[in-house]
């Protein structure tokens, strides 16, 4: 694919629309994608507000048939949007998206969640803010609204995503002890580093009590729905591979990629086993080596400021190095910010930057409350996972291409497969280039490694209802059973544990994307290795690669191996 300037085509135009379209139609879209919208505003979350985005899509779809196809890049621009689009209406018309309910991606979070990308340093930011705190009822009621009609329809998540919604909706309700995200947030506002005007603040604390409001009746309203959820987690072999395509963007044989998993995490286990051997001795296992490391006050930080310092340290050391010698690196993308974020749920997670790079890319850390201490061994191959040449390195460099693709390539289109199978293919990688030699951070990343793998086995088996080995109780899968066999394969506390098994099980097809997206990844670069011998040289596949954009592994495949 060509990198120089071209001029703009009529999909390129088709494309920028339908970016247009979203932006009307999801202010929290907007925002994400740093693009002017309706900051004071939120979703339509009600079935005429779900159709609406529906009917654009349809749309598009059918101009894009129609479309002159001029080059190679308008080519990928039709095949990725042909895909993304096709697979959003599929979605719709099974109904999938009215009950959309789990605890990690759906519209309960999404409202919340809007606020942490918002500008915050002006009187005018908190205006918005406030504004749009008073917009939360309206989209919350979209929601409700919704759900009944999924739930009339026999389309609702199960009940397990019910109970463990409820009670996130009544901690953002603020009925729990924890004080609720909207008053926390409004009363730390700092305008212009300063306190907020009286009359700024009684918008901002009546905002947070419109929202606070809105979030309770949210909670009962999914208690009145819960004893119509069915019990049973697993969706079943046709809704799963739905799913699956969607979080892909390509179609795999889920019988043999259960195998594979298997496989893939015994593979893990021995490379554990033999890394360990080298912390402690001949026959230490792998538990045993993290308990050393967590031992070695070497390995350990004290304290937020000391964490959020030592991410950016790092993130920062690693562009210095990688930078014109494994990887082209635009100027505006070798920022990185690395903060702690408001929430307290202990994820990580990257945000990407806007169109102009005023916003930059950052790094997320959400601590558990009363978490001070952090073990550096585990955390390197994060930095890397979540920063450059992982999730940063990806979007910022897709963004960053303006002369080559249009907005909707640039900024819109993101597939789980695609950006998370890169993000585990670039830990595997900085591996491979030396930079995890140091036994403790090579331990962390084949710990992270050999969950991913586990999910593999333990998605597809629950929502396929395949047979469990002896070994973890035999007969079919359930949720007991996949219990068992992630906590032995993962090192994390239990409550972290508990949340991403209620996360896989009210979301199928999307964790194993991390893990099947990075096979693939390797398998499209092997396979390029292969077709060019000795004229293939790496840096000029992940240029070539990345300068696809976020597509459906199917068809960056196709883009990279016409």
């Amino acid at each position: 694919m060509s990198t120089s300037t071209r001029t703009a085509t009529a999909v390129d135009a088709i494309a920028d629309a339908y970016v247009d379209d979203l932006v009307r139609l999801s202010p929290i879209a907007a925002t994400e994608l740093g693009l002017p919208g309706a900051e004071t505003e939120l979703d339509d979350f009600s079935p005429e507000g779900l159709d609406a985005v529906a009917e654009a899509t349809r749309a598009t779809l059918r101009e894009l048939a129609q479309a002159e196809i001029v080059d190679d890049v308008d080519r990928v621009t039709v095949a990725a949007m042909q895909e993304r689009l096709g697979l959003q209406v599929e979605l719709y018309e099974a109904g999938e998206q009215h009950g959309a309910l789990n605890v990690i991606h759906s519209p309960l979070q999404a409202p919340r969640e809007v606020f942490d990308l918002m500008p915050a340093a002006t009187a005018g930011d908190w205006e918005r803010i406030a504004e749009r705190m008073h917009a939360v009822p309206g989209a919350i009621e979209g929601y409700i609204t919704s759900l009944h009609h999924a739930a009339e329809r026999g389309n609702l998540s199960a009940v397990r995503q019910f109970q463990e919604c409820i009670k996130q909706a009544e901690e953002l309700a603020g009925r729990t002890s924890t004080e609720s995200f909207w008053s926390a947030f409004a009363s730390g506002a700092r305008p212009d580093d300063d306190a907020p005007s009286a009359a700024l603040a009684a918008h901002l604390a009546a905002g947070a009590e419109q929202a606070k409001g809105a979030y309770a009746r949210l909670a009962e309203e999914l208690r009145k729905l819960a004893p119509r959820a069915p019990e049973v987690d697993a969706v079943g072999r046709e809704r799963y591979q739905l799913w699956s395509r969607y979080f892909l963007g390509a179609s795999i044989d889920l019988d043999e990629t259960y195998e594979w998993g298997r496989e893939e995490l015994a593979r893990i286990v021995a490379e554990q086993e033999d890394v360990a051997a080298q912390i402690g001795g001949p026959g230490t296992t792998p538990e045993q080596a993290m308990d050393i490391l967590d031992a070695d006050p070497e390995r350990q930080i004290h304290g937020t400021e000391a964490l959020k310092a030592w991410m950016q340290e790092t993130s920062d050391a690693a562009v210095e190095a990688l930078a014109g010698t494994q990887f082209d690196i635009p100027e505006p993308v070798r920022r990185l910010e690395c903060l702690i974020a408001p929430t307290t749920s202990g994820g990580i997670y990257y945000t990407g930057p806007n169109a102009d790079f005023s916003r930059p890319g950052r790094m997320w850390w959400a601590v558990p409350e009363g978490v001070t201490e952090f073990g550096t061994w585990r955390e390197t191959t994060t930095v890397y996972h979540e920063g450059v040449p992982g999730h940063h390195l990806q979007i910022g460099q897709t963004v960053y291409r303006a002369e080559l693709l249009n907005t909707w390539r640039r900024l819109a289109s993101w597939v789980s497969g695609h950006g998370e199978g890169w993000a585990l293919y670039a830990e595997r990688l900085m591996a491979d280039l030396g930079f995890l030699d140091d036994p403790g951070d090579r331990l962390g990343m084949l710990d992270g490694q050999r969950m991913r793998a586990a999910r593999v086995v333990l998605d597809i088996g629950v929502h396929l209802g395949k047979e469990c080995p002896p070994e973890w109780g035999g007969g079919s899968w359930d949720a007991d059973k996949a219990w068992d066999f992630l906590d032995a394969n993962a090192n994390m506390a239990e409550g972290f544990l508990r949340f991403e098994l209620n996360r896989y099980l009210g979301w199928p097809g999307q964790a194993p994307s991390y893990k099947v997206g990075q096979r693939l990844w390797e398998q499209i670069r092997d396979e390029t290795k292969t077709r060019e011998g000795e004229a293939f040289d790496l840096k000029a596949f992940h240029r070539r690669a990345l300068d696809v954009g976020s597509v459906g592994l199917d068809t960056l495949r196709d883009a990279l191996l016409p």
